[in-house]
């Protein structure tokens, strides 16, 4: 990179902080084992690194997907772990990928429509929630790359910038059970990262965790309190779940986990880490 490609690229990133403005994509190729190609749409949005789809990645997943099987990616973002979910479950499964930001959720369509006959990723524009409710999402920056969900617009947690416009809350489990019934017997894992959201999304799915147990990879993000903690913990328990720490999950290198056997080894207040969950 020259310097004076290190400028343009610096204040294209203060720029995208500050004032809000649409962004393309552009269409990567990706070559996995077998010679098998992936595309991409990798969004052109000066605060993000462009995403890499791996055979790492695709191998991580199929340990919990089963090819023809239903996945769930709660938090999709624009979807590069979904697409690895996807090639996971093959053309003949189905990933249901869920993100309300409508900005990254362009992009996250953008991608559902790419690798027919590989993937079948269907994208849906809603919160998760535990009742079905309105909210707003804010970002710290304005190109609204990254944030969370409020119920007040005066509420300043994700940060200053906000969409103006509602987005739709709806409660989970029930959503399920009435649009895709003859699909939850497939189903095999939930990936569930909604920046602090987590226990809420798993409260609306207790019936289907107890009745199809899919496994369950969760962030447990850094300002969650120990006591919500705590509640993850004895939700997974109640249902019969095996807990272990994934760390920051990167599902790009050899997978680390450690046992979570007690409360006091669930991640500590001030750490985003994840926990996969599964039942034997």
């Amino acid at each position: 990179m020259s310097i004076l490609s290190y400028f343009k690229a610096s204040f294209a990133r203060k720029k995208a902080r500050r004032v809000f403005q649409q962004y393309g994509t552009r269409i990567d190729t990706f070559q996995l084992a077998n010679n098998e190609k992936i595309e991409f749409a990798n969004w052109l949005n000066p605060l993000l690194k462009p995403k890499v789809i791996t055979q790492h990645e695709v191998d991580f997943f199929r340990k919990y997907i089963t090819e023809g099987s239903l996945a769930i990616d709660i938090g999709a973002n624009i979807g590069d772990l979904t697409v690895a979910m996807a090639i996971a479950a093959g053309g003949s499964g189905k990933v249901l990928a869920l993100d309300p930001n409508p900005h990254v959720f362009r992009v996250l369509q953008e991608n559902a429509k790419l690798n027919k006959g590989k993937a079948n990723i269907v994208p849906l524009q809603f919160a998760a929630a535990d009742q079905d409710v309105d909210f707003y999402y804010a970002s710290s920056e304005a190109s609204m790359s990254n944030g969370g969900l409020i119920t007040d617009l005066n509420d300043n947690r994700h940060g200053k910038y906000k969409l103006k416009e509602s987005i739709k809350g709806k409660h989970l489990g029930n959503y399920l059970e009435q649009e895709y019934q003859d699909w939850l017997p497939k189903l095999s894992l939930i990936k569930i990262d909604t920046e602090g959201l987590d226990y809420f999304v798993l409260t609306t799915l207790e019936k289907i965790l107890e009745k199809y147990h899919p496994v369950i990879i969760a962030e447990i993000f850094l300002e969650i309190p120990a006591s919500m903690r705590n509640d993850i913990f004895d939700l997974l328990k109640k249902h019969g779940y095996t807990l272990l720490n994934a760390g920051l999950l990167e599902t790009d290198k050899p997978m680390v986990t450690r046992p979570v056997n007690t409360k006091e080894e669930m991640p500590k207040v001030g750490q985003t880490e994840n926990i996969i969950a599964y039942k034997a």
